[in-house]
């Protein structure tokens, strides 16, 4: 099944504004219901583990959901503010039927998100996200026949620490090499990287300062965080060597972008590089073989070829990256946006601090700043516009969008690339072009923009 075929469910769950359909204090009790029913038809004895954000709307959001899975006669225990990759570990090492995320990742305080694991600690896949689905529009037709019982179950705040606390110590236990020596400048973009950054960073020997640790339910992501990395590189850049390595993560925490000791920023593409030619270098790289997207940069793709490596691109969404990583065997791949999955462990998904970790350790195995390991990386020129539309027709059904698309592939002739898609979660069309000419990748990327902008804009 397709996102488009999905009305709920996109390339990361479902996601909306808070208070909002599908996010109101009804449908979100109907979700967890739905979800409870399904988990109960496979194991009468469901449980399930549930964790969220910062946001102000995780904590009742997270309740409602909380209260449909007991309804359905699931057992949940919440971790509260926690990682979403936190809850896949906990779905996976706990054996749990599923894992719940209430977060919107680095969107907006004002929006926000639901999203399951299922009990291998990886996301769902979209055929069985559409049977949910489906159950909750039939719950939803007539809601008032599955009111939830009057007497609630625990708040999921504050949470069971020990829950938190296992998934710390299984990362630290995963780090090999000594990172004492390491300064690092962390932006916890006020979301959950808050509840989990300085225990684990600090059992690790890390140096490490802070910056937006203060989450008041609204300034999650706000001019923070990975959204916004060239904040926390300037920092970097401004103390003259007090720091080795920025590290920025987004709301949620399952990515992570970096800036090195120059205040340069460095984003997933670079931290690819960097890993995959560790990989290959200790025979540890199964394949030679990395995936990466649609919007990956050529320059990585020339990188890694002369290392003796091939990069294999799956379309956008971490789900995605990790389903052609499972198909083809290979053991690394992320995305430009700092989504970095690793299976040459128990990690099932993208993880901010595990990529964080990681980069630390080459670092420190190398002896080499993280300006050094990516020196060689050329990157092409690269633009990126969003364009807010009506509806998501596809566009080689759009005869004007398509020509003016083929025109531009015509002109790059292999000197660059295009890629124009829709956002899973968002109603808006993505125009991609990389270019050896600054000037052309800027004319292509807005001839493509008003064709779009002329037929399909709001």
């Amino acid at each position: 099944m397709t996102s488009q075929t999905r009305q709920l469910f996109g390339t990361d769950g479902i996601r909306g504004v808070a208070g909002e359909f599908p996010l109101t204090l009804e449908s979100t009790y109907l979700i967890g219901r739905a979800l409870g029913h399904d988990l109960i038809r496979g194991d009468a004895h469901a449980s399930v583990v549930i964790g969220q954000d910062t946001r102000e709307s995780s904590s009742w959001i997270a309740d409602r959901v909380l209260l449909g899975l007991v309804s359905s006669g699931c057992e949940v225990h919440s971790a509260g503010v926690i990682t979403t990759p936190g809850v896949a570990y906990l779905a996976r090492s706990r054996k749990h039927a599923a894992g719940v995320v209430i977060s919107a990742s680095h969107n907006p305080w004002t929006d926000n998100g639901i999203k399951v694991f299922s009990g291998d600690g990886y996301k769902l896949p979209d055929s069985h996200e559409l049977a949910i689905e489906q159950e909750i529009f039939a719950l939803l037709q007539n809601p008032e026949r599955h009111a939830p019982a009057p007497v609630l179950p625990t708040p999921s705040l504050p949470g069971e620490a020990s829950l938190r606390h296992a998934y710390i110590e299984w990362l630290a236990q995963n780090v090999k090499t000594d990172l004492s020596g390491i300064r690092v400048l962390v932006d916890c973009a006020n979301g959950a990287a808050t509840a989990e950054a300085p225990e684990l960073f600090r059992a690790c020997g890390i140096q490490a300062t802070y910056r937006n640790a203060s989450p008041d339910g609204q300034n999650i992501n706000q001019q923070c965080g990975a959204l916004h990395p060239e904040t926390l590189a300037r920092a970097v850049a401004e103390t003259k060597g007090q720091f080795d390595l920025g590290v920025t993560f987004d709301g949620d925490a399952d990515r992570v972008l970096f800036s090195d000791a120059n205040g340069r920023v460095v984003n997933g593409d670079g931290v690819l590089l960097v890993v995959a030619r560790d990989m290959q270098s200790r025979g540890a790289l199964t394949g030679s073989t990395i995936v990466a997207t649609t919007m990956s940069n050529m320059g990585l793709e020339i990188a890694l070829r002369q290392a003796g490596i091939r990069m294999l691109r799956a379309n956008v969404g971490d789900k995605y990256v990790l389903e052609e990583m499972l198909k083809t065997g290979a053991i690394l791949g992320g995305e430009q946006s700092g989504h970095i999955i690793f299976r040459d462990g128990e990690a099932t998904t993208g993880d901010g601090l595990l990529t964080a970790l990681r980069v630390m350790e080459i670092m420190a195995r190398s002896a080499k700043p993280l300006a050094d390991l990516i020196g060689d990386l050329k990157v092409f020129p690269q633009t990126i516009q969003n364009i807010r539309v009506r509806e998501k027709i596809p566009f080689a059904r759009v005869p004007e969008i398509q020509r003016t698309i083929e025109a531009a592939e015509r002109e790059l002739n292999g000197n660059g690339r295009v890629v124009v898609r829709y956002s899973g979660t968002e109603a808006l069309a993505r125009v991609m072009v990389e270019a050896e000419s600054e000037e052309k990748m800027k004319v292509l990327a807005e001839n493509i923009a008003d064709a779009i902008k002329r037929a399909l804009g709001v």
